[in-house]
């Protein structure tokens, strides 16, 4: 037996309380290798009397990675404190004691030693990790303002362009506006959306608002607070949640605070919320960049206009922190996404987390994190971070064609079992935005591959965002490109049908898709899969092909699909997949 593939961690997210009463055990082991393991368990005050270190209960094998093999349980205890430890079988019948203290022979005088058990010494409630019950259930539409609608033109900038006329670039402007979000909401509810994600609209000298200069104010050519209490209102009317994008890692270079340090040096009252090694604040532009280099400050990236600021300053905290509930308490914002989160220190951050949610218990917090994010989801900073690393492995197999279907279920495997399962609930999934490259235009204008691939997106656990346009074919390279005006004349009325059906299709499913469990069938040599997804008495199985035609046995009722002859069996075409309902 492999003992360096054995590992559990208590309180973590391989022991978690999953609800009040529940807690969740997982166990990891070297892959193929073990037999069975059974949890044992039991209230520590009951030890002596009760013997509970006699029995058993099997663990359940529920997920795979190229490595390593996971087994989990559910338990619950009826005073609310558990100890544990692990029964571990091999294939050649070999058992070890798998305890807090190590790993050893299974025999009765090890198991009857109270101390070798691993601990939850009290399921405390205080510290469970909740996330908000709405998010589970919410299909996401990202909208980048400046390029969604106009539906003002008053309040153009003077050098705006026609809808469209150009390519973006990242510094020309449109005028897409919030009365153009309003202007669309009966748009955004026929489609089926019901959470929108508004990129920045503070006041600022771009068109993409990630160097905001006051975030008190919506920036004049997007309009004004009474038109943004008007959207919310109006969104909620709806049932569309709203949250938008805070920028808290840096300030714009115009705001008055680091003018402020460029007029008076180091004696600005300013002069310690940034990271300035040297007066006065210099740098050396690059032509025709927007980064720069020989800066004697910290930034975001190389961007001499974005100053980093210093949040470990209680000052700068108690700026942000208002901010921060100003916007909840007065506009009933449901939700906040912070960008850069992971260059923010994790101080800040619990800080925000009580601040936020004292002002709105259910408001979903999202961190902007591309990598590995455990430190940030223990349960006191975000609920969830935006799952890129999820779902490239989703894009490397599709679109990419990169790896394996094996490959791909063990990378997002791999992905899942870093977090709680409160958390892998609520990540937000997205194959494209405004900081990647347009889905369609990765599938180099393959509609039928692009509906393939948001369809698997769509049926995982997590919240699935649409990227503004994806629904009616935009295409758009890395940004700016990605960036483009939306499309108004000339919509592809298939493909919006198709979103409409598929958005449809995780509402109402979305208990089996959030909270199911999952099992996979797939064949690496023929690129063709299927995973079932089942949740209390109901059942899907979802079947997709990404090479030659084969038959597919009909298990029930079809729910959606594309690209698939219908007899005895289905025969599903290349991108093909069918969705049947047990």
């Amino acid at each position: 037996m492999n003992y360096a593939g054995i590992y559990h961690r208590p309180e973590s997210e391989f022991a978690f309380l999953y609800t009040k009463d529940l807690m969740r055990i997982r166990l990891q082991t070297a892959r193929n290798e073990i037999k069975s393991v059974g949890l044992i368990s039991g209230d520590f005050y009951t030890f002596a009397e009760e013997k509970w270190y006699h029995t058993q209960q099997t663990m359940n094998k529920t997920y795979t990675t190229d490595t390593h093999d996971y087994w989990e349980i559910e338990v619950t205890a009826p005073h609310h404190r558990l100890a544990y430890a692990f029964c571990i079988t091999d294939y050649a019948g070999t058992q070890i004691f798998y305890t807090d203290q190590g790993i050893f022979e299974y025999e009765a005088d090890r198991l009857a030693r109270d101390y070798l058990y691993f601990r939850m010494p009290y399921f405390q409630e205080i510290d469970r990790f909740k996330v908000p019950d709405w998010v589970a259930k919410t299909v996401w539409y990202q909208i980048f303002p400046e390029r969604f609608y106009n539906g003002d033109p008053s309040n153009d900038p003077d050098d705006v362009l026609a809808w469209g006329s150009e390519k973006p670039t990242r510094e020309n402007f449109f005028g897409g506006d919030l009365q153009g979000v309003i202007d669309k909401l009966d748009y955004l509810e026929d489609l089926g959306v019901n959470g929108l994600y508004l990129c920045p609209i503070f006041t600022s000298p771009s068109n993409h608002k990630y160097d905001t200069v006051d975030y008190y104010e919506i920036d004049p050519h997007f309009g004004n607070k009474q038109l943004f209490r008007e959207l919310v209102e109006k969104a909620h009317e709806r049932g569309i949640r709203v949250m938008l994008d805070a920028v808290f890692n840096h300030l714009g270079s115009s705001s008055h605070q680091w003018q402020d340090v460029i007029l008076h040096g180091e004696e600005s009252a300013y002069a310690d919320w940034f990271h300035i090694d040297s007066y006065p604040p210099r740098y050396t532009a690059i032509p025709d960049s927007e980064y720069a280099k020989n800066l004697n400050y910290d930034t975001f990236s190389f961007n001499p206009h974005m100053p980093k600021l210093n949040t470990a300053n209680p000052e700068v905290q108690n700026y942000l922190l208002e901010i921060a509930t100003y916007w909840i308490r007065e506009f009933d914002i449901d939700g906040w996404r912070l960008d850069v989160a992971n260059e923010v220190d994790h101080h800040f951050w619990k800080e925000f987390h009580e601040a936020v949610l004292q002002q709105k218990e259910d408001l979903y917090i999202l961190g902007e994190i591309w990598h590995s994010s455990q430190r940030w989801l223990q349960g006191d900073e975000f609920h969830a971070v935006m799952n890129y690393a999820f779902t490239d492995s989703i894009k490397a197999f599709f679109v990419e064609q990169t790896i394996s279907i094996s490959q791909m279920i063990f990378g997002m495997n791999r992905q899942q079992l870093l977090y709680r399962d409160q958390t892998n609930e609520v990540s937000f999934n997205l194959l494209d935005s405004h900081d990647t490259p347009r889905i369609l235009t990765l599938c180099q204008g393959n509609k039928e591959l692009m509906k393939a691939v948001l369809t698997f997106m769509f049926i995982q656990k997590g919240t699935p965002c649409i990227y503004y346009g994806t629904e009616v074919g935009m295409e758009g390279e890395m940004d700016p490109d990605c960036r483009r005006c939306m499309i108004w004349e000339g919509q592809d009325e298939e493909l919006q049908t198709f979103f409409k059906q598929l958005i449809a299709l995780r509402k109402q499913f979305s208990e089996v898709f959030s909270y199911g469990t999952t099992t996979w069938h797939y064949d690496d040599d023929k690129k063709a899969f299927s995973l079932t997804r089942s949740y209390k008495e109901k059942t899907l199985i979802a079947t997709f092909n990404e090479g030659e035609s084969f038959e597919v046995e009909k298990n029930g009722r079809r729910v959606f699909g594309q690209n698939y002859h219908e007899g005895e069996e289905y025969q599903l075409l290349p991108h093909g997949f069918v969705i049947q309902e047990q």
